[in-house]
């Protein structure tokens, strides 16, 4: 049995309309690409922008943005879960896994007004401090979360059902992993410590202690304990990053935006994704709008050329448990 990647049935171009505004007007856009997790594609749209127009962002503004990126990762991991459980029959876990999501979107919603489209990164930094009481916030509820990691285990990712359903499915090795492209969980799911966080450290990843989580067989039971290493991580991660955030401004005033001209030039930027490497490359010709904008997605590679080589021969019954494990998302395939 073979599978044929279809796509197309999403696109909306939206490579194409960013060239036809303002270097602001396309934040709202740029968040569309990825709903469950529009802020990477925030901070790689500003990262762009900031490197082509040359500005500095303040070191205060570069922790709160780690710290946002972190809790949209566990957002976004827990939307996974959730997606993952929920096929396999754990409704129990699907469930909790979205109510603790629902957690965070709280703390989005008092930050940033928004509770999935944001628009909180901003070229210079971030649109507003955190208000009075936040950080206490961000504090207990990721306690709340975890807290609740001891109940996962035990009821998903310890269970033997889990375990038959998911071991030795979609298994890829580590040159697979690197010859079709991916990245992310399911690179790393493969034993290889790759993440751009790491490799290409920005915002504030290099100034706090953390590791990269991995798993060695490349089925989709290790990509999906990945996953939990990785909200854990993340967790972790805020505590240390909310200890270290100085103080002082958290944004860099940048021109008009109506009138703001960017010079000439072209950048390749990249960041860390909950799905692995997100790419931009911009080209700006002196005008108020980008002449050229391209993503490269990591949903690009696992949904249209690993998918395809891991259904082949494939039990009908699989074919969510892989496609899922990949965390592919449509409108990172079409733009």
């Amino acid at each position: 049995m073979q599978a044929k990647a279809n796509p197309g049935y999403l696109h909306r171009g939206f490579e194409k309309l960013m060239e036809y505004r303002t270097w602001i007007q396309n934040f709202p856009m740029v968040c569309r690409i990825n709903v469950i997790e529009p802020g990477s594609m925030e901070m790689i749209y500003a990262m762009a922008v900031e490197k082509l127009a040359q500005i500095e962002v303040p070191a205060r503004a570069h922790y709160i943005r780690s710290i946002y990126l972190e809790l949209s990762r566990v957002a976004s991991h827990l939307f996974g879960l959730w997606a993952y459980a929920n096929m396999l029959g754990f409704d129990t876990v699907a469930q909790w896994a979205m109510y603790h999501r629902d957690l965070i979107l709280d703390l989005f919603e008092e930050l940033t007004g928004g509770r999935v489209y944001h628009i909180y990164i901003w070229p210079g930094g971030v649109r507003r401090d955190f208000p009075p009481g936040f950080k206490d916030k961000v504090v207990n509820t990721l306690h709340a979360i975890g807290g609740c990691v001891p109940d996962y285990d035990a009821t998903f990712f310890n269970n033997r059902l889990f375990y038959e359903r998911a071991k030795e499915i979609g298994k890829i090795t580590q040159e697979e992993a690197k010859q079709w492209g991916a990245t992310g969980q399911t690179l790393r799911a493969t034993g290889m410590k790759f993440d751009i966080r790491k490799v290409e450290p920005y915002a504030a990843y290099d100034k706090v202690d953390w590791d990269v989580p991995t798993r060695a067989d490349g089925d989709a039971y290790s990509r999906v304990w990945v996953i939990r290493d990785e909200m854990i991580e993340s967790v972790h991660m805020v505590f240390k990053l909310l200890d270290a955030m100085p103080d002082g401004e958290v944004y860099t005033r940048i021109p008009n935006p109506f009138k703001w001209r960017i010079p000439k030039g072209e950048t390749y930027v990249r960041v860390e994704s909950s799905r692995g490497e997100l790419g931009l490359y911009m080209v700006s010709n002196g005008g108020d709008k980008p002449y050229r904008v391209h993503f490269r997605t990591p949903s690009y590679p696992n949904g249209l050329i690993i998918l395809e080589k891991l259904l082949e021969n494939a039990s009908i019954a699989d074919v969510g448990n892989i496609m899922i494990s990949l965390y592919v998302v449509a409108p990172e395939i079409d733009r």
